[in-house]
């Protein structure tokens, strides 16, 4: 059967238009060191990316754009940050489509946990994120500032989302650890985590993690599907169909063009699409079916 045209696709990492680029990657820009990323980079990882569509929507309506792209290529709900006006209006207007992530930097606790309750009442968000490696300064995922987020979200019953892995950004990578899950997942239990960006070059432990902890998933972002990890693949098409989902990088870095293109060539087995697709997400999520 292959990619089932018809799927109705959850997006784990979309964004409206992204044109204020030094809003949005500043602190990325300032945390780096090296001239290159701080002097000539527009996107923070661009050494790895080509053909990011940087403009694109530029013009048009923010969230009219992004409906169009979505429905050209099939994405049926888009997990969006909250935070800036347009995604925040698009969320109170369109719930069937966008739903909210909550990104924030423990370095300020309880700042974090107000901003998620109040993204939580306002928007019923479903997630809380934060890039830990990003973090000025940095913050280990299993670092004490991290804790009161993750109780936070139990409490509200949300899912937390964790850059995973070596980060793009030229900044260290000790905070992203793959093994530092290990114990988040055991002082958490009812903790639903998905990891984004890869967990590489310990996509290998993410995968034993993710057989230990039953609240442990793996998203795919910001990798153009012919380059998803042959070991999360292999996983996904044995016992871990209930575990990968879909995410893309649309505008970040990739074009959904490319994303979905390439999807059609990824090897899972026929069970797997719709749980890779939108079943999982709307489990971990809570979205009604």
């Amino acid at each position: 059967m292959g990619m089932p045209d018809d799927a109705p696709i959850i997006d784990l990492m979309l964004s409206l238009p992204i044109l204020d680029l030094e809003a949005t990657y500043g602190n990325l820009r300032q945390a780096a060191k090296d001239g290159e990323s701080r002097e000539n980079f527009k996107f923070p990882a661009e050494y790895m990316f080509k053909g990011v569509p940087h403009g694109w929507g530029e013009g048009r309506d923010p969230v009219e754009v992004t409906l169009e792209e979505m429905d050209r290529w099939g994405i049926r709900t888009a997990l969006i940050g909250v935070g800036r006006g347009a995604a925040d209006d698009a969320i109170r207007k369109h719930p069937e489509r966008f739903v909210g992530n909550v990104h924030v930097d423990p370095n300020d606790i309880m700042g974090a946990l107000r901003t998620i309750e109040k993204a939580k009442a306002e928007l019923d968000v479903r997630m809380a994120s934060t890039f830990p490696a990003g973090n000025v300064p940095q913050i280990p995922v299993d670092g004490a500032q991290m804790y009161p987020l993750y109780a936070k979200c139990c409490e509200l019953d949300i899912a937390v989302g964790l850059n995973m892995g070596v980060p793009g950004p030229r900044v260290p990578m000790d905070p992203q650890k793959v093994e530092r899950l290990d114990r988040i997942c055991y002082d958490f239990p009812e903790l639903r985590l998905v990891t984004y960006h890869g967990c590489e070059p310990w996509e290998d432990l993410a995968v034993k993690l993710m057989l230990k902890w039953p609240g442990l998933h793996y998203c795919t972002s910001a990798f153009a599907p012919k380059h998803y990890p042959k070991k999360i693949v292999d996983y996904a098409n044995t016992r871990g169909a209930d575990k990968i989902l879909y995410a893309g990088y649309f505008p970040m870095g990739l074009s959904l063009e490319r994303i979905m293109t390439e999807m059609r060539n990824v090897p899972f087995r026929d069970h797997v699409w719709p749980k890779f697709l939108y079943e999982n997400a709307r489990r971990v999520l809570k979205l009604d079916p």
